[in-house]
């Protein structure tokens, strides 16, 4: 039987409407992209349908504009973007500041999408090829959108460099001589047996060979963790797997999958296909497949996985618990013996001492944190210091604060222009050093400012901090419990900006955010924001609860890390609705911003 492309019947095909935009993403880089109405084909009150496609690398959204038709799917409106760097988008060509830019064009992408073109986020379905599905993968994993389902084409998680340690010299080329490109590898005649393909891909001016080798070493970095913590993904996936791919390797994907936390999750691979699955000679397999998942997301109801529950159930809570049980063996002297070593380092160390005396996750570590500064009783204990100061948490940390200065400012300016007064409530603000960071060149837009803490060492700190900085004015700091539910609800004046940063984290009881949003949902103003902070993932989990000791009655500071999409449904259930959201580089801390509805 003949497994050969056949374009549909000249009957079937439907003329589409190509419609060619750009809009401005979240640094103002102009990103080009495809627009393909639906065909009318019936009232107004038919659903709504869209398919977003994102591209391989070196290409651009052209070449995925044969599905378009291919797909048979009139009643679907199809999308397809130029990533920035590529195809007819701004930016030097192959170049992007970070691979987590990319990710997050995506998401101004999709926003866009709702804003101009009239679509709901559960009206979305994507597929992505290659580097576009890894984007994606990132994009749900990090972002968590409520989308009817992703479609992953021979996703890129570990490309085949074929010269032995040949990312290790790449990173080692970028650290000494800083980021430089790299030429693809690839002939056309590797990606595809389709003659036309490959003439086309050939002749195509918009392909673009460099890629920027800070863009494939996070690349190869986002690839590793989505597929770590693919347990924290619950959209509905189909992945296709090329059964004779030269460019990238297969057990990645098979692995990913098997992690997958989605219930409804499929794998397909395809005998004999090369990388450009959806271009191959024989893609009617592929496309046959992505047409009945289609239909089956689009005809199904759309519900979310309920996550509420996620602090005492599934893999990342087993994970938890794992690891407030003490390890035997090599392991344990492994991490007795890093505990030792903190405690040298702490004799030296400013950092490390004051982390021993108030624990790692207290105020007045983060205030530490925040200054930057490497402290110590001599030369070597400031180096000591200032490689503490540089692990990636840390500076996860540092960008986590310029991110809450980013989203404060913005909520402020958004009140202003819906002339709504600005009354600032911090209910866990440790020293308070971020939002004093945040607001001290607007002082006059603020009517009020209340911060709050637990801890009295904070509050006495606090209070200081606002006196030096003339905020007492009008503002002030006062002790109180962020998940006493009646003494959040009851603060006056009612804050239109709600702010809780860095609390949820330290705390795996759910129960305890409920409390705390429920009392938050009654204190802020219908139309108001709500500032929150989340942890979907840490590259030292297990290190941290092994060695370092929390503020909470000097225990292992033991974290719970929740899924972006555990957070967002636990801000959701209180009243709040997600309007925006930035995360680091790393994927370790996230900043969103949601309105009392």
């Amino acid at each position: 039987m003949s497994h050969m492309f056949t374009p549909p019947e000249p009957s079937s095909q439907v003329l589409r409407n190509l419609e060619e935009h750009t809009f401005s993403s979240h640094d103002q880089a102009e990103i080009f992209y495809r627009y393909w109405p639906a065909c009318p084909s019936g009232p107004e009150t038919k659903q709504k349908k869209a398919i977003v496609m994102f591209h391989r690398g070196h290409e651009h959204g052209g070449r995925m504009s044969h599905l378009v038709d291919e797909l048979q799917l009139p009643d679907t409106a199809f999308f397809a973007w130029d990533a920035r760097g590529l195809g007819q988008s701004s930016g030097a060509r192959g170049h992007a500041e970070s691979f987590a830019s990319l990710v997050q064009d995506i998401d101004c992408f999709i926003q866009h999408i709702t804003k101009t073109h009239g679509f709901e986020t559960d009206q979305i379905l994507v597929i992505g090829q290659s580097v576009g599905a890894v984007m994606l993968t990132t994009w749900v994993h990090d972002y968590a959108p409520n989308i009817r389902g992703m479609v992953l084409a021979a996703p890129a998680f570990d490309i085949k460099l074929y010269i032995p340690f040949a990312r290790q010299m790449i990173a080692a080329r970028q650290k000494l001589g800083g980021i430089f490109t790299i030429n693809s590898y690839v002939k056309a005649s590797q990606l595809t047996h389709d003659p036309d393909r490959v003439r086309s891909y050939n002749k195509d001016p918009l392909i673009t060979r460099p890629i920027a080798s800070n863009v494939l070493l996070e690349l190869y970095g986002a690839s590793e963790r989505a597929i770590k913590d693919a347990h924290a993904i619950n959209t509905p996936t189909l992945t296709l797997v090329s059964g004779s791919d030269w460019v990238v390797r297969k057990k990645p994907q098979y692995e990913f999958v098997a992690r997958l936390g989605s219930s409804n999750k499929r794998l397909i691979e395809l005998p004999g296909f090369y990388h450009d699955t959806l271009g191959e000679l024989n893609r009617e397999q592929a496309l046959t497949e992505i047409r009945d998942f289609v239909s089956e997301r689009f005809t199904t109801l759309h519900t979310q996985t309920d996550l509420r529950k996620a602090d005492q159930q599934g893999q990342g809570y087993q994970h938890y618990k794992s690891l407030g049980t003490a390890e035997t063996g090599l392991k344990n002297k492994y991490w007795q013996l890093l505990q030792k070593m903190i405690g040298l380092g702490a004799q030296l160390s400013e950092g490390y001492r004051l982390g021993q005396e108030t624990g790692f996750d207290s105020g007045s570590t983060l205030d530490y944190v925040y200054q930057n500064q490497p402290q110590g009783k001599n030369w070597l204990g400031r180096q000591i210091d200032k490689v503490y100061l540089n692990s990636i948490g840390w500076r996860g940390i540092r960008q986590r604060k310029l991110h809450l200065e980013q989203l404060i400012n913005q909520a402020i300016d958004q009140l202003q222009e819906d002339q709504q007064p600005v009354h600032i409530a911090d209910i866990a603000a440790g020293h308070g050093r971020y939002i004093l960071d945040a607001i001290a060149p607007r002082k006059d837009d603020i009517e009020s400012l209340l911060l709050r803490d637990f801890s009295e060492i904070n509050v006495n700190a606090g209070r200081n901090e606002l006196s030096e900085r003339g905020f007492d004015s009008f503002g002030s700091f006062q002790q109180g419990d962020a998940f006493d539910h009646e003494s959040v609800a009851a603060i006056q004046p009612k804050p239109t900006l709600a702010i809780v940063s860095g609390l949820y984290e330290l705390f795996s009881d759910n129960s305890l955010l409920q409390s705390s949003l429920s009392g938050l949902a009654k204190a802020v103003k219908p139309g108001g924001y709500l500032l929150y902070t989340n942890q979907p993932w840490h590259p030292q989990q297990e290190l941290i609860a092994r060695v370092l000791n929390s503020h909470q009655s000097n225990q292992p500071w033991v974290m719970r890390c929740r899924s972006q999409a555990e957070m967002d449904q636990l801000v959701a259930d209180a009243g709040f609705e997600k309007c925006g959201q930035l995360i680091d580089r790393w994927g370790i801390f996230t900043v969103s911003i949601a309105q009392r509805r």
